[in-house]
């Protein structure tokens, strides 16, 4: 199983629409996860206890995890459900 977070810098609430849209992902991919959501900031803190972060592009460099045990995936359109699909994959291969 992997833990997956998904953060973002606008709030609880656009990080929890991303998080559903990561699971819709996910479940496709039929991995087994389990996934939270919370703000960038609480989630850099919280880093080191998940495989995969998913964040905007933008955060990418405040994330300072190992990248052999964490992998952070950022993104362009935090909605695009087709852009999830595609660098989870790649991030998951990477695990």
């Amino acid at each position: 199983m992997i833990k997956v977070l998904a953060a973002c810098g606008n709030g609880m609430g656009s990080s929890m629409i991303i998080k559903m849209k990561i699971e819709e992902v996910l479940k496709e991919l039929a991995v087994d996860y389990e996934i939270d959501h919370c703000s960038v900031g609480e989630g850099i803190n919280r880093a080191k206890d998940y495989s995969l972060i998913i964040i905007s592009e933008a955060f990418v460099n405040d994330f300072k995890v190992d990248p052999s045990k964490t992998k952070v995936v950022g993104l362009r359109n935090l909605l695009s459900t087709e852009e999830i699909r595609e660098k989870v994959k790649v991030a998951l291969e990477e695990l």
